[in-house]
């Protein structure tokens, strides 16, 4: 069975199933490990950034808005109304709570990040690794680092794949890649030196396809594929 990533009809379900269910875990708590949050379930988030390490480092740090011109609270500061914070629950938010707000609302996004993603995981490694690395769930690098660092190995995985769009540069490591949940519409170009068309294709079916990222692309142009998740080695 093909999973659809977090626009399809699938991840709408798991995203019910987990309102119906709530979040796990009891919120701030002393001791070395972090803690999950009595919060409601995660639901989707939508489209916020191309590329995984586009995709959240200031993701969890609301209120938006000139959010990064806000003072942020000091680490030592940094206490929850009752208890006490883990040692990777206060380095998650370290620099990341505006002056005003509570940290333990900032914490709560940070492990709701962490629930959206140990969920689609548990469906489909596919989907979390496509919507960490188009930023639908956002603020994931971060969050991982600290809150769940045994998702890891799906941030890089993100952080080596493409989002639609046109990258360049560095940005391309050769390789083999694919598109596990196009739309219908999905269509990509990789061109060469001095702009020349090096192949170009499309596919209407919305079925799994793949393609060769060669060392000599200058650019790839994608559209309409959602995410192109590398397969093998990748330099």
């Amino acid at each position: 069975m093909r999973y659809p990533f977090l626009a399809g009809a699938a991840v709408v379900l798991a995203t019910a199933a987990l309102a119906a269910c709530g979040s796990s875990g009891d919120g701030p708590t002393a001791g070395p490990e972090p803690s999950g949050t009595t919060a409601s379930a995660p639901a989707a988030a939508g489209p916020e950034a191309t590329g995984a390490a586009g995709s959240g480092e200031g993701a969890a740090a609301a209120p938006s808005g000139g959010a990064q011109d806000v003072p942020k609270v000091p680490a030592g500061e940094l206490t929850p109304a009752t208890g006490s914070f883990s040692k990777p629950q206060k380095k998650y938010l370290t620099g990341r709570v505006p002056e005003g707000m509570d940290p333990a609302a900032v914490l709560q996004t940070g492990e709701e990040t962490c629930d959206r993603i140990r969920y689609l995981a548990k469906a489909d490694r596919d989907i979390a690794v496509g919507a960490i690395l188009t930023g639908e769930v956002s603020g994931a690098a971060p969050a991982v680092e600290h809150l769940c660092p045994e998702h890891q190995d799906l941030v890089d995985a993100a952080a080596l794949g493409y989002a639609d769009g046109t990258h360049s540069g560095k940005e391309l490591r050769p390789g083999r890649y694919r598109a596990p949940s196009p739309t219908g519409n999905c269509t990509w170009e990789l061109t060469g030196a001095n702009g020349g068309e090096l192949a170009a294709d499309s596919s209407g079916t919305g079925e799994p396809v793949s393609l060769t990222v060669p060392a000599a692309a200058r650019a790839f142009t994608s559209t309409g594929c959602y995410a192109w998740l590398p397969e093998g080695e990748t330099r």
